[in-house]
């Protein structure tokens, strides 16, 4: 897995895993690079429980991570729970890891233009930095979504009207910025120019009706707008 890089944005985390092993791995992941785990639990309703008190006490975590089956029936309690805490607490925000994409849920859970959201395979959590840059990002109000989640969401498009003035590269664009690529990252991707890609950007949030007083929100209503189309 490498070096260690410490992240200088320290988070704090709850991590809702029912395997034992992974919950401690994904813990050592996450310290070892300076960010602070205060809870790990086994199950949804353990999850939404020490969520709850923890903002009860004022000491809420900044993110969330989820694994999306745990007890007791293993199908889609982790997620259910990260909905619900979306709901109860919006302050909170939540990353989900599943080994598949389970696309009502996850249409539900990205449905929020609140704080943010993710939706990581867990093959991803390999990929060390990637994983916890995705962690420090979500909790800081940005989106993480998995390259499959985008490609399995997309595929079902009930409706086109709200993209149908984009162009292919701003098409392109939006969808790395779903992935939560920075604009550099984007411009690497598709090798242009920085300030091509901050042009592509804006012609986004004109066509999508952003305006500039909805101030960062706009990039998260654009993916929004991407995923639900």
């Amino acid at each position: 897995m490498g070096g260690i890089d410490v992240v200088d944005d320290r988070v704090r985390v709850v991590i809702a895993e029912d395997s034992v092993l992974l919950r401690e791995g994904l813990t050592r992941l996450l310290t070892d690079r300076g960010h602070e785990v205060v809870a790990g639990v086994g199950d949804g309703e353990a999850l939404v429980r020490t969520v709850a008190a923890l903002a009860a006490a004022g000491t809420a975590p900044d993110v969330v991570v989820a694994d999306v089956r745990m007890p007791p029936t293993h199908t889609d309690e982790g997620l259910r729970a990260a909905i619900r805490l979306r709901r109860d607490h919006p302050e909170v925000a939540v990353l989900v890891l599943s080994q598949y994409v389970e696309e009502q849920y996850a249409t539900e859970l990205l449905a929020d233009a609140g704080r943010g959201v993710g939706y990581l395979l867990k093959d991803r959590v390999a990929e060390v930095r990637e994983f916890v840059d995705a962690v420090v990002r979500v909790a800081r109000g940005g989106t993480a979504l998995d390259p499959e989640v985008v490609a399995q969401l997309l595929g079902r498009s009930r409706k086109q009207d709200v993209l149908a003035h984009l162009t292919p590269r701003e098409r392109e664009v939006l969808g790395l910025m779903a992935e939560g690529r920075t604009n550099s990252a984007i411009a690497r991707q598709l090798v242009v120019s920085d300030g091509a890609v901050e042009k592509h950007i804006s012609n986004i949030f004109l066509k999508l009706g952003l305006a500039p007083s909805d101030g960062d929100h706009r990039r998260v209503l654009a993916v929004l707008a991407y995923l639900n189309s």
